[in-house]
């Protein structure tokens, strides 16, 4: 009995270099699966590459409905690569007993740092210095003076797995962290030293609101005109996340009337961003690539290859986001026929 692995095109380059470095595929060859890169890049996963895989680890296309039309033989296993799973539909793939996993456990120190990497960034303009520098205007210098970081009081929308690396992360900078999150249970959030209080409340006495939420139905424009205006005229909009979680065009009135100091967006309502955002001085923009590094390559690529491992011998994934295909027999049935055979 053989288990054939596909690893979406979009891993590669135009010469077929993996541009993401070393992702742990290795860990496969250990394990004795068979895997290829798939032959062709799309983006939504097609049925045709359903239907030849028992597993695919993937990262940018979808995965639609329209993905499992026609297919007899689906995956036991989507892992993808990455967090992020609104583009994922979970009920297709239940259906299809199709397990789907994500990678926290290799995002979530990548996306710390890089957030802090943002909030410095931005607290210390070191964009418009950058700039200065290029354009031989050291005179302005003082036009430009940056905001300390030690002692501010930090807010989340968001108290996760990555929320919560981050307010480690932030600690010998002696903060006050300030959250919403209606999942974080109480004695978790007095664990990481972070009072729990209503978004707006966290908006009114924040130096830097930080978006750290998935995208739902209930966080899309969470961040708008009504969040933002509550906010102190020196406080700074960190989102790392998901670009619709913040009302764009309120963000925009927002930065250009005051009611804010400034932005750090690594992500945008429609990418690639292409509105007055670009113009602003008071925003660093990032192309929804600040986490990535070799270190969230070889964490997010690794947690893949053990989800599919796994599932080959007959074993329930970590990290998996429709847990109601666990009850279902398209599932276990298959997961059961794989244990026993030993692969």
């Amino acid at each position: 009995m053989t288990f054939t692995v596909g690893i979406s095109r979009d891993f590669l380059d135009p010469s077929g270099k993996n541009v993401w470095g070393d992702i742990g595929l290795d860990g496969l060859d250990e394990a004795g699966l068979e895997w290829e890169y798939m032959a062709d890049s799309a983006e939504e996963l097609t049925p045709e590459q359903l239907e030849r895989y028992d597993a695919i680890l993937y990262a940018a296309p979808a995965v639609t409905a329209a993905s499992f039309e026609g297919v007899a033989n689906p995956p036991l296993i989507l892992a993808r690569f990455g967090v992020g799973f609104d583009a994922v539909d979970l009920a297709a793939c239940s259906r299809a007993g199709t397990v789907a996993t994500i990678t926290p456990d290799g995002a979530r120190g990548p996306v710390a740092t890089a957030t802090l990497s943002m909030l410095l960034s931005v607290f210390h303009n070191t964009v418009m210095k950058d700039r200065l520098v290029r354009e031989e205007s050291w005179d302005l210098r003082e036009s430009f003076m940056g905001t300390g970081l030690t002692g501010k009081t930090i807010g989340f929308l968001g108290v996760g797995n990555t929320g919560g690396e981050l307010i480690r992360l932030l600690q010998p900078f002696n903060v006050r962290c300030v959250g919403h999150d209606p999942f974080c249970p109480p004695e978790r959030a007095s664990e990481l030293g972070v009072e729990l209080m209503q978004l707006e409340d966290v908006a009114a006495g924040c130096d830097a609101l930080i978006v750290m939420a998935v995208l739902t139905e209930q966080t899309h424009h969470i961040i708008n005109a009504t969040i933002l205006e509550k906010m102190k005229p020196t406080a700074v909009v960190i989102n790392m996340a998901r670009g619709p979680i913040i009302n764009e065009q309120d963000l925009i009135h927002a930065l250009s009337q005051g009611v804010i100091a400034g932005a750090g967006l690594d992500v945008f309502e429609h990418e690639p961003v292409a509105n007055e955002l670009l113009g602003m001085e008071n925003v660093t923009l990032s192309p929804h690539c600040l986490s990535w590094t070799d270190e969230m390559s070889l964490g997010n690529g690794s947690s893949c290859v053990r989800a599919i491992v796994n599932v080959a011998a007959g074993r329930v994934p970590d990290f998996v986001i429709n847990r109601d295909v666990l009850e279902s027999s398209a599932f276990t049935d298959r997961l059961t026929l794989l244990a026993a055979s030993g692969l």
